[in-house]
């Protein structure tokens, strides 16, 4: 009585939520094709909370048994299909494989499934979600998902029709479903495929962790150790290729355990979600108050927080225009088109400081990277450890830092080819990954491409060995000597910076009484500016400030309007004129 009475809650729900009507709509496009298969394939989307409402049971079942409860549907199904006569060639009920999508599970701790937590939970065989960023993914493969077999003794009754149908169920591996030792449960005879019945499907793999697990991109350190760990996350069908490299996602799945070469808890998406960044209701009191008391000038408030900005790692006052440029590139990171990140290459002889300024500066935004040397900067290839004959690609810091910074430190570290890759990557933003048929066992080749949509943040080092017979003047922008470096890959930075520290803008002796003072007390406040604006105030001011829709005055049109008259007119002269690229100009 209780069956019965949930799968007439079912068809109530399907009928009440416009599920019966979609349904019939999809019997009609199999009985229209006239081809017979193994199985037919249905979604059903579902409500928990109206499921709950209608009939508790059934939603206790959906949530917390989704196997059974997608065999009350199947019933359900086949019971309207003979009804209504939707498909001539459905002849049992096993025929039918219902696949039940979720819009959402109940908001209670039970129900998510947190990447940082172990042990996780892969044999209640039931619902979780969980929220990662997409570190890897695979390319699109095939898979079974439902085959016909047959007894292979034509005397017995089950040697015809489709009695022995087997069907993919969420973490079922290939040969679960596909294989050559099931036998006859009427004359134990061995049962053999009928192939041409056989149902594909489109299957795709994907790695997240979460966005916690960031830290260690961050060159972020609190003495305190942690471990993180991908989640591999399987897409079928309709889910296939929604997922992309960089961007968060929330899953709903359920976890199951895969055997491989070493045992991996891995999840069967039923839904994806993308994450919509949060945007922050505003700014600090003390920015607030900062903001009204500059109200008068449109450029004190931006002169004092670069001024201010990042007093635990140099004395106010110095670096203003680094910083004022820092500030921008970081604002700049909310820019959905590419064409706004905002590259910063630094020319130093202090590359300790400037690195210490730039991790400082990337642990601000929540997509801030700071690339490791053992690591690759862009995606590259590997063989997929399930064994689906897929090839893997992996993010690289460069797409991991989707919507943020990549910090990819000294540019004269990098190889002649990387570097290569990383100007064609700054000038086209966008990234092309070639898949060679012949060596991932594939027929065709492929290529993938991807969009960079991150600023490159990185300095050159004029003390290095290899430089130390260049001349410690105060030189002028395009004077600079970057020989180490493709001129071309210079030029495609979008602000070249020039941090020479014995200048009158970067004063040796704060800098020096700061750097002791720290040693000293590492932890400690050393100004005013360091109390009233602490890190956590420039990070909201940021994030708020970054979602504004801001447009140019009409005193800025006519300002940059007369220094493009004026920059053409210097470029143009033929004896006192200025070579000027044509991409330094966009960015000016």
């Amino acid at each position: 009585m209780s069956n019965l009475k949930m799968k007439e809650a079912a068809l109530i729900y399907l009928d009440r939520s416009g599920g019966l009507q979609k349904f019939i709509d999809d019997c009609k496009y199999y009985n229209d094709s006239k081809q017979s298969y193994a199985v037919y394939r249905f979604n059903v989307l579902i409500n928990p909370s109206d499921i709950v409402e209608l009939d508790a049971e059934l939603g206790n079942h959906i949530l917390h048994q989704p196997l059974k409860a997608a065999q009350v549907f199947q019933s359900v199904c086949y019971i309207a299909v003979k009804t209504l006569s939707l498909i001539g060639q459905l002849q049992t009920e096993t025929q039918i494989n219902i696949v039940l999508k979720l819009t959402h599970l109940p908001p209670l701790p039970s129900y998510c499934l947190d990447l940082c937590e172990f042990p996780r939970d892969y044999t209640s065989q039931r619902f979780y979600t969980m929220q990662g960023i997409v570190i890897a993914m695979t390319t699109v493969t095939k898979y079974t998902q439902g085959a016909r077999f047959l007894c292979s003794d034509e005397a017995c009754p089950l040697s015809k029709g489709f009695q022995y149908v087997r069907v993919h169920v969420p973490g079922a591996t290939e040969s679960a479903t596909v294989r050559n030792d099931f036998l006859c449960n009427l004359c134990s005879s061995s049962l053999q495929e009928d192939r041409k019945f056989r149902v594909l499907g489109d299957k795709q793999i994907v790695e997240i962790i979460t966005a916690k697990s960031l830290h260690a991109f961050q060159g972020y350190c609190n003495n305190q150790p942690f471990r993180f760990q991908s989640l591999t996350v399987f897409l079928r069908d309709e889910s296939v290729n929604k997922m992309n490299i960089g961007n968060e996602y929330k899953v709903i799945g359920i976890p199951t355990c895969v055997k491989t070469s070493q045992t991996a808890v891995c999840v069967e998406a039923n839904s994806i979600t993308f994450c919509i960044p949060k945007v922050p209701s505003g700014i600090s009191d003390n920015f607030r108050c900062l903001l009204s008391l500059t109200s008068s000038s449109c450029w004190k408030f931006t002169a004092i927080l670069a001024n201010i900005f990042a007093s635990q790692i140099v004395p106010p006052g110095t670096y203003n225009l680094l910083k004022l440029c820092l500030l921008m590139s970081l604002v700049q990171t909310h820019n959905k088109e590419l064409e706004n990140c905002l590259d910063i290459l630094i020319v130093t002889s202090d590359t300790l400081l400037i690195d210490r300024l730039l991790n400082f500066s990337i642990n601000l935004v929540p997509r801030g990277i700071r690339h490791s040397v053992s690591t690759e900067i862009f995606p590259t290839l590997s063989r997929n450890k399930y064994g689906t004959g897929a090839v893997s690609i992996q993010a690289g810091s460069a797409l991991l830092a989707k919507g943020g910074i990549c910090f990819i430190g000294d540019l004269a570290t990098h190889k002649k080819d990387k570097l290569e890759q990383l100007q064609s990557a700054v000038e086209s933003r966008s990234i092309t990954v070639y898949i060679s048929g012949k060596k991932f066992g594939d027929d065709v080749d492929q290529q993938m491409t991807f969009p960079v949509q991150c600023s490159f943040w990185s300095f050159l080092d004029m003390d290095s060995p290899s430089r130390r017979n260049i001349q410690k003047t105060n030189m002028l922008i395009g004077q600079m000597d970057c020989s180490l470096i493709p001129a071309n890959l210079v030029e495609s930075f979008a602000l070249l910076i020039n941090c020479n520290e014995s200048s009158s803008c970067h004063p040796l002796l704060p800098t020096v009484q700061h750097t002791l003072k720290k040693a000293i007390d590492p932890e400690g406040l050393l100004y005013l500016a360091s109390k009233q604006f602490t890190t956590e105030d420039f990070e909201k001011l940021l994030a708020f400030a970054k979602n504004l829709n801001v447009e140019f005055s009409l005193e800025a049109e006519r300002m940059i309007h007369g220094y493009y008259l004026a920059s053409r007119r210097i470029r143009t002269d033929s004896i006192y004129g200025s070579k000027l690229s044509a991409s330094a100009l966009k960015y000016l």
